[in-house]
């Protein structure tokens, strides 16, 4: 009896003359996650076989839990095509599951049509055997409490019981590249990891703005991004760090209080846009929710959208809280979002923000300081860090500003950025 994981595609099925390439993306991403040499992939018409041959089962399938482009998996084990083992195989298989009363069904799918045993004559001896093996069980074909898979193919009989969901959506970088608009809140990492399970591979930008904000609000940054390079290409991720803290004074000097965040979120897309511009990336990512705090109405993202000549695409426009809290938990970025250090965007929150900005009111008061030559050395000035799921970069004990950090980072903080 031979353990192994049978792994099914998730969307990507749908494709028509361009699947195998996604198919193709799919496996590539799969094998440098699990990245052993010693687990053999088996590539089937409709799905994956993931042999471990030695390693750790449970390791290789919570590796494939972040690969985009696969829909669930189930653990599976592999007998002879000799009909007595294969009820030997099901009475051992599925002892740990039978539990007091309870109800099951068998079904049988012949992959080999040469196999001599109909699928029905399969599923009667084993079903015949569980019974009486097991005096509380009974036969359930609607509603089953545990329910049984055989798959007779070439090479041995295949049989499972459990399916398990992976990412599904398609695989990371089939689709291209973005930039994430990272803040250190619990809804742009969750927009960021949607964005990767549909195939888009991120950078991700954060706006820092020390010393106005403290430097633990960057570390947070880090944190997540960290987190998200996960799921990513590679599980690598560039963090572009955007020295805000120019602009952001400009703001607070001279636009009025109501339209503080309004002009703040155009000024970040402005920069994104024209870095964005110089990296040939196409789109920019945003975690904003509709009506989810008050600058998050379908005028400010009017008002936004109108300072960026690229697209600003919201995975999380109509994503309830609660939805968007629980996948936080689910990737653990949800731990770090909550810490305590408020960013250049929540550290100066207007007591009575505008909730119907107007574009002619916001062009109005950016041109009471000098907003293009800020942008371009924002620009010029951004840092770029190439960051892994093992990266051990600490800013906090190197200074109170990001740029006092990154100046005394030494050489290991060089080598990681550009």
């Amino acid at each position: 009896m031979e353990k192994l994981l049978l792994v099914r595609y998730g969307d990507l099925m749908l494709k028509g003359q361009n699947k195998k390439r996604f198919l193709k993306a799919a496996i590539h991403n799969a094998k440098r996650m699990v990245n052993d040499d010693r687990v053999r992939f088996d590539v089937a018409h409709d799905r994956l076989y993931v042999y471990p041959e030695g390693a750790d089962i449970d390791a290789v399938a919570q590796a494939l839990t972040r690969v985009s482009g696969l829909g669930s998996y189930s653990p599976v084990v592999r007998t002879t095509r000799v009909i007595d083992d294969v009820v030997k195989t099901a009475l051992a298989w599925l002892a740990p599951h039978i539990k007091g009363e309870m109800t099951f069904a068998v079904s049988t799918k012949r992959a080999d049509k040469k196999y001599p045993l109909r699928s029905i004559d399969i599923t009667k001896r084993v079903a015949t055997a569980l019974l009486k093996a097991h005096e509380g069980l009974s036969v359930d074909l609607t509603n089953p409490d545990v329910k049984l898979h055989i798959e007779v193919r070439r090479h041995g009989v295949y049989l499972y019981h459990e399916k398990i969901p992976l990412m599904g959506g398609f695989p990371v970088g089939i689709g291209g590249k973005a930039i994430l608009l990272l803040s250190g809140g619990i809804d742009s990492p969750v927009a960021g990891y949607l964005t990767m399970k549909q195939g888009v591979a991120l950078d991700a930008m954060h706006f820092e703005s020390t010393p106005l904000t403290t430097i633990e609000s960057a570390q947070k940054a880090i944190d997540l991004t960290k987190k998200l390079a996960l799921y990513n290409l590679d599980m690598e991720m560039k963090l572009h760090l955007v020295p805000f803290y120019k602009l952001h004074r400009a703001i607070l000097d001279y636009v009025p209080e109501p339209y503080h965040i309004t002009i703040m979120r155009r000024l970040m897309v402005r920069v994104a846009d024209r870095f964005a511009e110089r990296e040939h990336t196409p789109v920019l990512i945003s975690g904003e929710s509709i009506g989810q705090v008050a600058s998050q109405t379908l005028e400010s993202m009017h008002v936004t959208d109108n300072a960026c000549t690229r697209p600003i695409i919201r995975p999380l426009a109509t994503t309830d809280k609660n939805a968007i809290v629980d996948i936080a938990r689910a990737i653990d970025t949800y731990t770090i979002s909550t810490l305590p250090f408020d960013d250049c965007c929540s550290v100066y929150t207007p007591s009575r923000p505008a909730t119907k900005p107007r574009v002619y009111y916001a062009e109005r008061y950016e041109r009471l300081f000098d907003v293009e030559e800020l942008v371009e050395d924002t620009v010029k000035r951004t840092h770029t860090i190439s960051l892994t799921p093992e990266s051990d970069l600490n800013l906090v004990a190197k200074g109170l500003s990001v740029e006092d950090a990154l100046d005394q980072g030494g050489e290991d903080l060089a080598a990681r950025s550009e």
